[in-house]
């Protein structure tokens, strides 16, 4: 069956559109999932689980890793979108901007289990107003590093670069 699919003209270019529609899917799903993840951590409550009048340990990692796991479904639905092709070095560096902002998220939320928050250990570590505007700093990063990610190709650099080849390899 394999081999009369390839002698359709064009169908190579639908089952990559299928693949690649497939591929955002699953990405949303993450970012969906992720998303579900990081309100059960922020308000639990929603959920019929708040059991404390602060935000501790367990939600704040909790809400870190839904926001990790949102950063990995952008990361996957973005790059569905290139289809195979080059990224550009705009949204290569977008990438890296992304993890920057998540480390600054990770380590403002966190703050106090690492022993450098207001509230360090032993004491009762909580997520308070300072690690809160750390946290939505890091946010704005992740948000500047996927807006990054969506800088398109240049073709005309690609088909510049296609034509020195094909004329290096003539001559």
């Amino acid at each position: 069956m394999t081999e009369q699919n390839n002698e359709i003209p064009g169908n190579e270019t639908q089952s990559e559109e299928i693949r690649a529609q497939k591929r955002l899917r699953n990405a949303l799903f993450v970012t969906l999932g992720g998303y579900l993840i990081l309100v059960l951590g922020a308000k639990p409550s929603i959920f019929g689980l708040d059991r404390s009048p602060v935000i501790g340990f367990v939600q704040t990692a909790t809400f870190i890793i839904g926001l990790g796991i949102i950063c990995l479904g952008g990361r996957m639905s973005l790059r569905s979108f290139w289809k195979g092709k080059k990224i550009s070095l705009t949204a290569d560096f977008g990438l890296r901007v992304v993890a920057t902002g998540y480390v600054i998220a990770i380590f403002t939320a966190m703050a106090d289990v690492f022993g450098f928050g207001s509230h360090p250990l032993p004491g009762v570590p909580f997520f308070g107003p300072l690690q809160a505007r750390g946290v939505i700093l890091g946010e704005a990063i992740i948000a500047v590093g996927l807006i990054m990610m969506f800088s398109p190709v240049d073709e005309t650099e690609e088909k510049s670069k296609d034509r020195q080849s094909n004329s290096e390899k003539s001559a």
